[in-house]
């Protein structure tokens, strides 16, 4: 239930119940003027598209009656009454119901847009949200360096003329941005390789240069899924160092880990889940004596660190 739940903070899942606040806010577009005019101009144009294109009762007689197998007169006497005078009454359907029917399809298409980009990552992004994964994503064929810059992207205000034609104000934003690159790749101890290609490092350093790429978005919030997952003691230790150091600069970390010297070395508050149910929470030391974590997580004794 873990990585589910970060699905859900950052939009790729949306909760059955609930919802996710990030500074009291939704992390999603509210149902603005803007959303219920789009609303009526879908359905606006529905109902007309339909109305053009859908005549109700010469589809009713290209379906059933110059179908009809036995050619024979259509056997309306065989129709209920009630259906009949429905049937009968096909004038309605070819105006008013036709709109009728146009402007729920209509609304319907537009709702069903709206939701799919209620949560979008950019709009995530913005909030001050950046995440990494447990499967390592970053680019391979990309240098170290541009794996950075892919993650200011959102920050950087060039357009596509600005880039194509080489414009001084992009060529000053280009600049800046790779300074800034090369502040977090000193950050996080990667400056030295930040001409070789993503794919020509170790594990552990692509792993720093994931938390590096997120980094470079300025969240707010970083959300790491089980950034020490493969790594050796060493490794492991020099991530607890570079999380410490991205504490220290006032950026709040929210960590899946199942490695627990990492878990108990750099947390200030732990919540533990099994099978996506809280079974604990609280500080390192008061989960490390939770009889339920023990047994769930620690092979049924005590942890020591």
């Amino acid at each position: 239930g873990k990585t589910t739940l970060f699905n859900m903070i950052t939009g790729i899942y949306a909760p059955t119940t609930g919802s996710i606040l990030i500074k009291d806010h939704p992390v999603e577009k509210p149902l603005s003027l803007r959303v219920l005019l789009a609303f009526l101009v879908s359905g606006t144009a529905g109902a007309l598209f339909l109305y053009a294109t859908l005549n109700v009762e010469t589809l009713w007689a290209a379906v059933f009656t110059d179908h009809y197998s036995y050619q024979q007169p259509f056997p309306w006497t065989q129709i209920p009454l009630f259906m009949l005078e429905h049937f009968k009454a096909l004038s309605w359907w070819s105006a008013e119901g036709t709109l009728l029917i146009g402007a729920l399809v209509g609304i319907a298409i537009a709702l069903t847009l709206w939701q799919g980009t209620r949560r979008t990552p950019e709009l995530v992004l913005n909030q001050g949200l950046a995440r990494t994964f447990q499967n390592i994503r970053t680019f391979p064929t990309l240098s170290v360096r541009e794996n950075i810059l892919v993650g200011m992207h959102s920050k950087l205000a060039a357009s596509v003329l600005g880039d194509a034609f080489q414009l001084p104000l992009t060529m000053r934003e280009r600049a800046s941005a790779e300074k800034a690159a090369d502040k977090i790749l000193e950050l996080i101890d990667l400056l030295n390789v930040a001409n070789l290609p993503a794919s020509k490092l170790p594990y552990g350093h692509q792993r720093r240069l994931e938390i590096g790429r997120a980094l470079a978005s300025k969240p707010t919030l970083l959300l790491l899924d089980e950034p020490a997952a493969g790594m050796n003691p060493s490794e492991a230790g020099e991530l607890m160092l570079l999380i410490k150091k991205i504490r220290d600069e006032k950026i709040s970390i929210l960590l899946i880990e199942h490695h627990m010297n990492v878990v108990m070395g750099i947390s200030d508050r732990i919540v533990v889940l099994d099978y996506g149910e809280k079974i604990a929470e609280g500080t390192p030391s008061e989960i490390r004596k939770n009889p339920e974590v023990i047994q769930a997580y620690l092979g049924g004794e005590e942890v020591s660190v």
